[in-house]
């Protein structure tokens, strides 16, 4: 057993076993910035392609995978839909952070992407070849601006694909999105639960791509297993500090200028970006937990695990028990565009004094079977999914409070318990942001973690975190399609959710409590769009 097992029980436990260090209290007039900022690196302002009209969430996440190409213009849309500043929101709501909101030097500006703790850790690498709209180089996505800062010019794209090994995705293409995160940039608020955080906030990122992309008639994979190392050292990363957790090829268009039958690139080692990011804080701390788990994560990286070594530790039917049918999910006939700006988290505003239309319910259901697999490199197509959905029920038109879980193949709740169980939801929530029971429905995905990590090694932590963030996101955004309320969050005692609902004998862990709903009507609170939705 390595030490991603030993990582995710306390993590499992850190609700009655506070993770190392227990004293810590972050230093918030040093936290450092939400992305990177390199002095004196070129910036090249992005287009935006906008949204085709029937580029609709529906489509994006029940929708085929899609057969069209990248241009610069549908990428700068994409990034500035998913990771790109938005608008500035303030409302009357629950969270702690509610008081300093409305001073500028506190604004939280609204992302299409959901963050663990709104932190936005995420380095995006753009890493371009020959075939490109600009001269080859790497470029790091600059968020405020929307534009890309150049950190190296010179086309690296064959150390991408070295790094990639046998992907077939990548062997043709010379265009790559690489994500990466600089701990501090979490670890400041998390400490030695970070890794945690930052592993889901991958996923939930890949999540909206992949909605976005399939919108639009387009693919976006995933690679988690290769050269780590390799393709840190092209970004310039600190080993310890920095980790690179995802590398995602683009199918790009082909035109006259870029000339598809070029050779490709070859390696280059050594190469290496030349800008380095000023840190803002004046004090960086380390953890020894995170440099434990991502050391143990770096083992095997570049062995891809074969096709359906997953398999043993995918999800397993559901149980007996009384069964309700679901409706059919409400239709999602939203843009994508619109989905992700008006995403946000309800904090507090749930009411149960209308009950929730199930077909609702059901379409938040249909979005987390749908994040179910990512489309990465260690996934086998047509599989069982690595989560399930448990289900407390407790206010929806027609169906009886209760734990269920969600059988994926006939949308139907399995009933386990009946009852009602909101004053166990909020006595094992940690904090004063959310009333549990007055949400319609509060779904808990699950994972067999253990087994992951037993078939694919340490690295497996990361995949199985990365579906549960997928999952995040993909309700999230249903929920804003369908005109409800969704809140998510990581403070629940897990241990306590897993007995109530006789998880060890599946193996599964809950990892995460999504809150559904309907909110109170007429919010008091303020909007400001960057661009319109």
């Amino acid at each position: 057993m390595g030490y991603a097992h030993e990582y995710a029980t306390a993590v499992m436990r850190r609700g009655r076993i506070p993770m190392e260090p227990a004293d810590f209290v972050p230093n918030w007039s040093d936290r450092p910035r939400k992305g990177k900022f390199f002095p004196g690196a070129p910036v090249l302002p992005l287009p935006d392609g906008g949204c085709a009209d029937d580029a609709t969430l529906g489509r994006g996440l029940f929708g085929p995978r899609g057969t069209g190409a990248f241009s610069l213009p549908l990428l700068g849309a994409m990034l500035r839909d998913s990771y790109g500043l938005t608008g500035r929101r303030l409302a009357v709501q629950a969270n702690s952070d509610l008081g300093s909101l409305p001073f500028h030097t506190h604004a939280n500006w609204s992302r299409g992407t959901s963050s663990g703790g709104g932190l936005y850790p995420i380095g995006i690498h753009w890493i371009s070849g020959a075939s490109g709209p600009l001269a080859p180089g790497v470029h790091y996505y600059d968020t405020p601006r929307n534009a890309f800062a150049r950190t190296l010019s010179g086309d690296v794209t064959g150390e991408v694909r070295a790094a990639l090994g046998d992907l077939e995705e990548a062997a043709g293409t010379d265009q790559f999105l690489v994500l990466g995160v600089t701990f501090w940039q979490n670890a400041f608020k998390y400490n030695s639960f970070s890794y945690h955080v930052v592993t889901m906030d991958i996923g939930a990122l890949l999540q909206t791509w992949r909605m976005w992309a399939r919108a639009h008639g387009l693919h976006i994979g995933g690679a988690l297993w290769f050269d780590e190392p390799r393709l840190g050292r092209v970004l310039g990363l600190d080993p310890e500090e920095d980790g690179v957790f995802a590398v995602v090829p683009l199918t790009w268009e082909k035109t006259d200028e870029n000339d598809a039958g070029r050779e490709a690139a070859p390696a280059t080692p050594g190469a290496r970006v030349r800008h380095v990011p000023d840190e803002r804080s004046r004090r960086v701390l380390t953890f020894p937990t995170v440099h434990a788990i991502h050391a143990a994560t770096l083992e095997g990286a570049a062995d891809r695990p074969a096709p359906g070594t997953l398999d043993s530790a995918l999800v397993t039917p559901p149980g007996p028990g009384e069964r309700v049918a679901l409706p059919a999910p409400l239709a999602l006939d939203a843009t994508v565009r619109r989905a992700l700006r008006e995403r946000r988290s309800s904090f507090g505003r749930f009411t149960a004094a209308a009950p929730l239309d199930p077909a609702r319910l059901s379409a938040a259901l249909a979005a987390a079977v749908a994040a179910g697999t990512l489309d990465t490199d260690a996934e086998t197509p047509g599989a069982a999914p690595l989560t399930r959905q448990y289900v407390f029920v407790n206010h929806v038109q027609g169906i009886a409070p209760g734990a269920y879980e969600h059988d994926r193949e006939t949308n139907e709740l399995v009933l386990m318990k009946p009852g009602d169980f909101g004053g166990f939801l909020q006595e094992n929530y940690f904090l004063a942001n959310y009333n549990l029971e007055q949400a319609a429905a509060v779904l808990v995905p699950a994972a067999r973690t253990h087994a992951v990590l037993d078939t694919v090694g340490d690295r497996g932590l990361r995949l199985v975190n990365a579906v549960i963030g997928a999952t995040a996101q993909a309700v999230y955004t249903a929920s804003s399609a369908a005109g409800m309320g969704c809140g998510v969050a990581l403070g629940f005692d897990c241990v306590s959710f897993a007995e109530e609902l006789g998880l060890a004998e599946r193996g599964e862990i809950p990892l995460l409590v999504m809150m559904i709903g309907n909110e109170a009507p007429r919010p008091a609170g303020y909007r400001f769009d960057i661009v319109a939705p």
